[in-house]
């Protein structure tokens, strides 16, 4: 089996048939946990399960193999009051699910651009372009994001085509621009400050950053590309809330 299908796996049995035994079968023994919403190790993974209600699903999105590391964007239900979209990340050692984070954030029904946060292309593409799409995404967060050097943004993303599924930030460089600027002078500026995590496969590349907007944040940004460009984006903002129900920090 691939990670990313023992993940799958995993994750059916342990969260869809509430199997607790896969935990210590799928999970490795000193599992690290990243989540704002459980505590550490395979015990706090248990305790989180045992918390889900009745009616908990999980449609997936797209998913990322990149090694040891596998990502998912799908949308949870059940998991809350509302559905949420979700960014997940394993790293798997020997076989088993070693360490974790993830960032959630609501659905929004009425977006910008008029598309749904999880919708778009899924195919991964360009397997061959993989390291220099990884490359290109990491270039272009920490010169223009943490840089600050707007002016370098039509060097990074198409000015042909950029695909926007943040709920409020309209298709385009203009409707990136417009919304930046609008949440600047509402006293929110976005400000990405350093670049935890990058992992790509093919022609996506998602990127986990520490910033601010309006507190801590964690800005989790997906990319698709082509032909070196950024043409599509999904993300979700995580806020970092003082106390971790553990000691591991949420990067």
């Amino acid at each position: 089996m691939t990670n990313l299908e023992r993940l799958q796996a995993g994750f059916k049995a342990a969260f869809i048939d509430r199997d607790f035994d896969a935990v210590d079968e799928y999970w490795a023994e000193d599992y690290i946990q990243h989540s704002t919403f459980a505590a550490d190790g395979r015990d706090g993974l248990k305790q989180a399960i045992a918390q889900i209600g009745d009616g908990f699903s999980y449609t997936p999105a797209r998913a990322i193999e990149d090694g040891d590391f596998v990502a998912l964007h799908g949308i949870y239900t059940g998991f809350g009051p509302d559905p949420l979209v979700a960014f997940d990340l394993m790293r798997v050692v020997d076989g088993k699910n070693a360490e974790h984070w993830d960032a959630l954030t609501p659905v929004v029904a009425r977006t910008a651009s008029g598309r749904s946060q999880t919708d778009g292309p899924t195919s991964i593409e360009d397997l061959d372009r993989t390291e220099e799409n990884k490359e290109r995404v990491r270039e272009f967060v920490e010169k223009v994001l943490v840089g600050a050097d707007y002016a370098a943004l039509a060097d990074y993303i198409s000015t042909e085509q950029y695909d926007q599924h943040n709920p409020f930030v309209a298709d385009g460089l203009d409707g990136l621009g417009r919304a930046v600027a609008a949440m600047a002078a509402d006293g929110r500026a976005l400000v990405y400050k350093k670049v935890h995590h990058i992992v790509g496969q093919g022609n996506f590349v998602l990127a986990v950053s520490e910033g601010e907007f309006g507190g801590p944040v964690a800005f989790w940004d997906l990319w698709r590309l082509k032909d070196g460009k950024l043409v599509e984006h999904w993300d979700v903002v995580q806020p970092i809330p003082e106390k971790l129900p553990h000691g591991n920090g949420v990067f």
